[in-house]
């Protein structure tokens, strides 16, 4: 039995959901009434509505996104039909912004923004029978000096099995036109030196798999230069990827990329467009001679 279920489909299996993970550790309290359940795309929705309900839960917690968005509207259609005393809450990225492109209306409660403080403020207040009168929940950006990490909540099947999201920092200074990420005002790090700490811990634990979630991983240099210092002090194989700003590899970013392991590090690198017309539409600014330059580098001077 879990009074909270915390619940996504996943793209595939090998992924795991950083988000729910991040509204489990952040629960206070109410950590012990709350369980992770994870699907995948594709799944049969039915025979995942009956795995929620035999935890019988009072409250279902669905993290939305672009890949998932049908499936989640029909996961909520079905727990509506079988138990619509269950309190439906939605958040992520599909669920904050309007309009939906599939309707969202069945569910009891939307958290807009990140969810990690008012999940938890909406959960306490339906179990104390105290529901809020508003269905959407305006959730602020969170403190990234006070919020609870969520590694923890990796399981070792997590581990041996999937890959592990993390970040060092959430927002993007960028402002395009087209992108959710641009509505972030600022970007904010988690204190380096906690993050670290938390890496070790997962490295000890046995994980080899990481993927950051940064939109710019290589914003600030020295951030970027000490991550990267830790994964090469390590030794063995290990698996680390990166989203990068291809104009910025600085001569010191540089020296450390040369010296990965062949296949060890993977750097999405963000290119918009190429055409200059569409750049100055969706405000992305190029310096084309600079991407060039450093794509040459990534191409003929790593591994």
């Amino acid at each position: 039995m879990s009074d909270i279920i915390l619940t996504t489909f996943n793209a595939r299996y090998t992924h795991a959901s950083l988000g729910l993970r991040y509204l489990y550790a952040n629960l206070g309290t109410l950590q012990p009434q709350a369980q992770i359940m994870e699907f995948v795309i594709g799944a049969n929705i039915p025979e995942c509505a009956e795995a929620i309900l035999a935890k019988k839960p009072r409250i279902v917690g669905i993290g939305v996104y672009i890949w998932n968005a049908l499936e989640v509207q029909a996961l909520i259609k079905l727990i509506k039909q079988v138990a619509p005393y269950v309190h439906i809450v939605l958040g992520g990225p599909e669920a904050s912004y309007m309009p939906h492109r599939v309707s969202f209306d069945e569910a009891d409660y939307i958290i807009q923004g990140e969810g990690e403080i008012e999940f938890q403020k909406l959960c306490t207040a339906l179990l104390d029978g105290e529901p809020p009168q508003k269905s959407f929940i305006k959730a602020n950006p969170v403190d990234m000096k006070s919020v609870i990490l969520p590694y923890e909540a990796y399981s070792q099947h997590d581990i041996a099995h999937r890959y592990c999201y993390v970040e060092a920092s959430r927002g993007c200074p960028f402002g395009c036109e087209f992108c959710l990420s641009s509505l972030d005002k600022k970007v904010r790090d988690v204190p380096l030196d906690k993050f670290l700490e938390e890496l070790e811990k997962l490295w000890v634990r046995g994980v080899r798999n990481f993927k950051f979630i940064d939109r710019t991983f290589n914003l600030d240099i020295n951030t970027a230069s000490r991550l990267l210092d830790f994964f090469l002090a390590k030794d063995g194989e290990y698996f680390v990827h990166f989203e990068v700003i291809p104009e910025r590899f600085p001569p010191e970013l540089r020296e450390r990329i040369a010296r990965f392991a062949p296949a060890s590090l993977q750097l999405e690198v963000g290119i918009q467009t190429l055409n200059p017309h569409v750049a100055k539409a969706i405000h992305r600014r190029l310096n084309m001679p600079k991407i060039e330059e450093n794509l040459a580098f990534l191409q003929q001077k790593t591994k």
